[in-house]
């Protein structure tokens, strides 16, 4: 395949995706990411990708998950931060430091399985269960983690999550009410919430399109300014400073109002996050993947169960309600875009501006929350 064909079909393939995504009942339950997965993994093992292909793969990696940064937090406000209800924002607190002890102890526990690059993925896993795919892609190029590894343990979330997912609504509720209160309805969340994360319906209006394509301006600027780190630092941590500087520039952007008001720089940025997906896949050993997956699933299975064990018992202490404690818990493993799914299985509209504002700050503090942890289990393991 030439390069220029490839290069080509990493950057209109995702288009492909989520139109699959859209209209096919079986694609729409997979989602664009894991369609994406699946042709990479494809593509990357059936002996198609010319020679020397990695030259390409690795600078387009960085660049899409350094776009889909600042893209994905421009709309971020700020402001709803302090709207929300005491116990919300508790019951978010207690997710963020669950997820940090187990990724803790889950580093101790597996890397005698995984091997030299457990604090990486513990670092990953903190980013990845505090704010979504994101991170996990955002921590796993300033780490440098290999590629195989990165979609080990994302398909391995995709498996477990879903099973998750299941279990809280469908049987998660009652489950929980044995140790948890009832939610109290209180009607004070009545702000309007973004929800439709995933619809791309009228992108391309002028208006629209042209605001946008001023944002992708936007995010290449801050990109170049983030890659001035490699002017300074040594590679390995000019990757780390690279991408904390691109998220950084990205959340104070989101401040002015003209910027965050920008229609659809979410989906722009989710849009990158595809190419991402696709690329990384298509980077990946399939042979060491399917010999690494036991052990990551188990890994994945005890990161999100026992997170989710302690966030209810320390929730049970503070007397926080069933569906706050769930909609957080999906906040922080999940990320926004499932928790209106969730609030409406769980028959609650009042608990979605709740799971989406938290599931915002996860995005925000992810990807710092996650390299702090991958370099304090370093020291102490190495």
């Amino acid at each position: 395949m030439p390069t220029v064909v490839l290069i080509l079909f990493y950057l209109l393939f995702p288009i492909a995706a989520i139109y699959l995504a859209k209209h096919n009942s079986l694609c729409n339950k997979l989602g664009a990411v894991v369609i994406c997965y699946i042709i990479g993994i494809i593509i990357g093992n059936i002996g198609v990708l010319p020679s020397g292909i990695a030259a390409v793969q690795n600078p387009l990696m960085l660049v899409t998950i350094s776009l889909a940064l600042p893209l994905m937090f421009f709309s971020i406000d700020v402001r709803r931060w302090t709207r929300l209800a005491g116990k919300s924002l508790l019951s978010f607190f207690i997710q963020v430091v669950a997820i940090l002890l187990v990724a803790g102890g889950g580093f101790f526990i597996f890397r005698g399985w995984v091997g030299e690059e457990t604090w990486k993925l513990s670092g990953m896993f903190v980013g990845l269960y505090t704010g979504g795919t994101v991170n996990l892609g955002a921590i796993a190029t300033a780490l440098r983690t290999n590629q195989t590894l990165y979609l080990a343990a994302h398909t391995s979330d995709v498996i477990i999550s879903s099973i998750y997912l299941l279990f809280l609504i469908t049987i998660g509720q009652r489950v929980l009410l044995y140790f948890l209160p009832p939610f109290q309805p209180v009607d004070k969340e009545a702000e309007n919430v973004e929800m439709n994360f995933d619809s791309y319906t009228g992108i391309f209006e002028k208006q629209t399109f042209t605001k946008l394509m001023g944002a992708v301006g936007l995010a290449i600027l801050i990109f170049i300014a983030g890659g001035l780190s490699f002017l300074v630092f040594n590679e390995d941590t000019a990757f780390v400073v690279a991408i904390l500087t691109i998220a950084t520039l990205g959340i104070l952007c989101s401040f002015v109002p003209v910027i965050r008001n920008i229609r659809m720089t979410y989906q722009a940025g989710n849009y990158c996050i595809l190419i991402f997906c696709l690329v990384v896949s298509s980077m990946a050993d399939f042979n060491r993947l399917v010999s690494t997956a036991p052990i990551m699933i188990a890994y994945v299975s005890f990161t999100i169960f026992a997170c989710l064990l302690l966030h209810v018992i320390v929730a049970r202490m503070f007397k926080i309600d069933t569906d706050t404690v769930i909609i957080t818990s999906v906040a922080g493993i999940c990320s926004p875009p499932l928790v209106p799914m969730v609030a409406s299985a769980l028959r609650n509209k009042e608990i979605v501006l709740s799971g989406v504002i938290t599931g915002i700050i996860g995005w925000v503090i992810g990807t710092y929350l996650g390299i702090t942890m991958a370099y304090i289990l370093r020291e102490l393991a190495f």
